[in-house]
């Protein structure tokens, strides 16, 4: 029994050798292996890769993987320490215990800063209303401490104020040493740091009492705190512990050996980028290097059979790469770049220009090569919740369009089906995307916009029947009812407009109730409220709808401000969905998932009684709301766009980064100053930029054909210049390294700004020998715009310019359009130009 260490250059391979230990059966012919994967996407793929290398028959290919769980690394931990689902140390249950403690120490000595961002205990301050998400967001740095750093909480369990380096915990931060003794003593079971030590010793003599699996794979991890490292060493003296772990340089593995016998130091005291011989491997692979540390002096086992590189600007960076070295000159001078598109760099104007150049880009490699597939091509997005609405607008749209390509119409990316992964909650179910607007409405201004995007939320229509027509209707007599904002004088009064009645939503649907009874008569005021004059007798179905609406909305609104509790809180909005939305039978799923989560919201609470504010609820729903990836969405057969986290390391023939803008990637991340880590940190401490370089340096190393990424060279309305991110420039800067003659400017291709540009026409001009884009419609545009120009008169006839008519009367109207505006008053009066008027717009102020 021991820990056994897998390095290889790339998943596939490690994937294989992993399928030819599962094919040696355990002893239990009942036990099931297990398998802990990263991220939801690398379990879909391996599932998929090992179905074809298990099973029966004479080639073991019959398409089933069977036997194997794989679980998380969260539920591996959980699995050692012999945990439950009430784990009183998790943040999101945490955070509960956390709130009765913060509000027991405000105001004590030591706790002075706490105190005053928290508004001095005063529940009417509005500081208080960070309550929550403090409260929240130390919880997760508490657990982060017990993960990466657990002899600093025992520390300060045993009283000593540390940082966990040997050092003295700084003055600023001495209260959380303190707020934590009080925690333990608040949630009375075995802290972290015990639980992991107790768990340590089980494990050095013998597992006693512990559900021990009896093989452990761990699947494609790039970075593993000390802890589970120390948990994987204890374990893999009872059973077979196998790392497989994907390297972009093997040979950069073995040269880290000195470091891996000084184990871990302070980050700045780290000298392992000295080792390295390539720039890249230096400026992208931290984590890969400081893994090397936390893992310690180790054997390691290099599983042969990569496929080597192919002979392109690719393949060549990544041999580069794999021999940890940068080419020397007699090596560059071999390298002569002919036509070579394996590395693709696209310069767009903004983000909608990239999914543009994008699609062209796909189907021109699908139209190159027969044997590739939708399947065989990856699109990962930093920022994927900006982009999915665009990529749904260029793809999939075979249903919605006219796909009569030979006439002229439609476009070949349109018949690509799309698959995106790791969207919010609050996105794929629409109905707590409805909950978490309600949320913002409590205590708010409740001004006509909001009110109106709400009506317009799927759900909400098909509850009560709202069409675009009836939506634009029920627009026009909110703005002729003069709806701003605020129920009525009495929700007003909490802004210190008790007093004022007028443009409520009270008096603007009397208004319009108003109008509806006493159509076709003159105006008049009834009982002090002027109807509205433009509600027909075949309005009255859908302005009972909308004030039926409206009442529900008011009610909820009235019930959610005397909620006090989470049992009150997620009561009063389940009811208030209910009510108010409606799903189609297809989509009853999404009614279940939402009773799932505010379940779970209100189960994950460990003090039912503890009282919350809106702001505190927002946060927690923002909190439950984030990207949650599920195995189905990866590997379906379509086209997957996803993060760059679920997939980084998984093979594929074409990889494209989308979206690598400066200042969005690697992510912008500031340094906590409540954080304890973040003031020295050590090796193999959690980063997220360098994560996010290490996910690029990934990604490279899993292509197989075609590297594609696009990013925004120039600004969508001057045209400015900007500069690719960092990552990407150093990427440019090892490429112009590679070969015999800089490359850069051959691999980066400027776009115009426009799709319907002339350049995207021209054969070999942005691509290779033909035309870049396969869009017929800007086909058309282009020939539009390059065609004969047509004479056309002067903008203002002669008669009309020389005339000056005499106005011999003025309504009140114009008079007021011309002071407003002049100059548009000109064009409307003396021009005979009309413009929209800004009345039809729905105003809040």
């Amino acid at each position: 029994m021991s820990l056994h260490v897998h390095l290889a250059e790339r998943t596939d391979v490690l994937a294989d050798g992993l399928a030819q230990l599962l094919v040696n059966p355990l002893a239990d012919p009942f036990a099931r292996e297990v398998v802990v994967v990263p991220a939801k996407g690398v379990e879909r793929w391996l599932t998929q890769r090992l179905s074809h290398r298990l099973g029966v028959g004479p080639r073991a290919g019959d398409g089933v993987c069977a036997g194997v769980d794989f679980v998380t690394p969260h539920s591996l931990i959980a699995m050692l320490h012999g945990l439950g689902t009430d784990d009183p140390w998790e943040p999101e249950r945490l955070a509960w215990a956390l709130l009765e403690v913060i509000d027991s120490v405000m105001g004590e000595p030591g706790f002075a800063d706490l105190t005053t961002h928290l508004g001095g205990g005063d529940p009417h301050d509005e500081r208080a209303t960070r309550r929550y998400a403090v409260a929240r967001r130390l919880a997760g740095l508490f657990a982060t401490y017990a993960v990466q750093r657990p002899g600093l909480i025992g520390d300060w369990r045993a009283g000593r104020d540390t940082d966990g380096q040997g050092g003295a915990l700084e003055a600023d931060l001495l209260w959380q040493a303190e707020l934590w003794r009080r925690l333990v003593v608040h949630v009375g079971s075995a802290p972290p740091d015990v639980r992991h030590l107790e768990t340590l010793q089980r494990l050095r003599s013998g597992g006693d009492g512990l559900d021990l699996p009896p093989r452990l794979s761990l699947f494609g991890h790039t970075r593993l705190p000390e802890t589970e490292v120390a948990l994987l060493k204890a374990l893999g003296e009872l059973r077979d512990v196998h790392l497989w772990l994907p390297q972009a340089s093997p040979v950069l593995w073995s040269a880290l050996a000195p470091s891996a016998e000084q184990g871990q130091v302070a980050r700045d005291e780290d000298t392992s980028a000295h080792l390295v011989g390539h720039p890249l491997l230096s400026s992208l692979g931290r984590d890969a290097r400081e893994l090397r540390r936390t893992l310690g002096v180790v054997d390691a086992d290099q599983i042969g059979g990569v496929p080597a590189p192919p002979d392109t600007l690719l393949g060549w960076l990544q041999s580069d790469l794999r021999a940890n070295r940068a080419p020397d000159a007699q090596t560059r001078a071999q390298r002569v770049l002919g036509h070579d598109a394996s590395v693709q760099v696209h310069a767009c104007h903004g983000a909608a220009r990239q999914i543009d150049v994008l699609r062209e880009v796909l189907v021109g490699l699908l139209d190159d090569d027969p044997t590739l597939e939708p399947r065989d091509i990856l699109v990962m997005c930093p920022d994927i919740e900006n982009y999915a609405p665009l990529i749904s607008a260029g793809f999939s749209l075979a249903d919605l369009v006219d796909q009569r390509v030979d006439k002229g119409a439609g476009h070949p990316a349109h018949q690509l089906r799309v698959k995106l992964a790791d969207r919010s909650l609050g996105v794929t179910n629409p109905l707590l995307g409805v909950a978490a607007q309600l949320v913002e409405l409590v205590r708010g201004r409740l001004s006509a916009t909001q009110v109106l995007d709400l009506a317009t939320a799927e759900p909400v229509r098909a509850r009560f029947g709202f069409g675009d027509d009836q939506i634009d209707r029920i627009t026009h007599w909110v703005g002729e009812a003069g709806i701003r904002w605020g129920y009525d004088a009495q929700q007003r009064a909490s802004f210190g407009l008790g007093s004022v009645s007028t443009n409520t939503w009270s008096a603007g649907i009397r208004r319009v109730l108003l109008g509806a009874a006493m159509s076709g008569l003159d105006h008049r005021l009834v009982a002090g409220t002027l109807p509205v004059d433009d509600v027909s007798d075949g309005d009255l179905e859908i302005l009972g709808r909308f004030t039926e609406f409206v009442d529900r909305l008011h009610v909820f609104l009235d019930r959610a401000t005397q909620a006090r509790t989470i049992t009150e809180w997620m009561t009063v909005l389940g009811e208030s969905v209910h009510r108010l939305t409606s799903i189609e039978a297809a989509d009853v799923w999404q009614v279940a998932q939402f009773d799932r989560e505010l379940a779970r919201i209100v189960a994950g609470a460990t003090d039912k009684d503890t009282p919350l504010r809106q702001a505190d609820v927002r946060a927690l729903l923002q909190q439950r709301l984030r990207g949650r990836p599920t195995r189905s969405n990866f590997r379906t057969g379509t086209l997957t766009v996803c993060t760059m986290v679920p997939m980084r390391s998984v093979p594929h023939r074409v990889v494209c980064l989308v979206g690598l803008d400066d200042g969005v990637f690697p992510r912008v991340s500031t340094v906590d100053g409540d954080d304890v880590l973040a003031r020295r940190p050590r090796t193999g401490e959690r980063d997220l930029r360098a994560e996010d370089r290490q996910l690029l340096l990934d990604a490279i190393a899993a292509t197989t054909e075609t590297l594609v990424i696009t990013y925004t060279g120039r600004g969508e309305h001057n045209g400015a210049e900007r500069p690719p991110a960092v990552p990407l420039g150093e990427l440019l800067d090892a490429l112009d390294r590679t070969t015999s003659a800089p490359v850069r400017e051959a691999v980066r291709t400027q776009h115009p700004l426009q799709p319907f540009d002339e350049a995207n026409f021209v054969p070999g001009l942005l691509r290779g020998e033909r035309a870049f884009t396969f869009d017929r419609s800007a086909l058309a545009g282009a020939r539009a715009a390059r065609g004969d120009r047509v004479e056309v008169g002067p903008l203002v006839p002669t008669a009309l310019a020389t005339a000056d008519p005499v106005l011999t009367e003025i309504s009140l109207t114009d008079l007021q359009e011309f002071f407003r505006h002049p100059a548009k008053g000109f064009f409307r009066r003396r021009l005979r130009i009309a413009q929209p008027y800004d009345a039809d717009e729905v105003k809040d102020a």
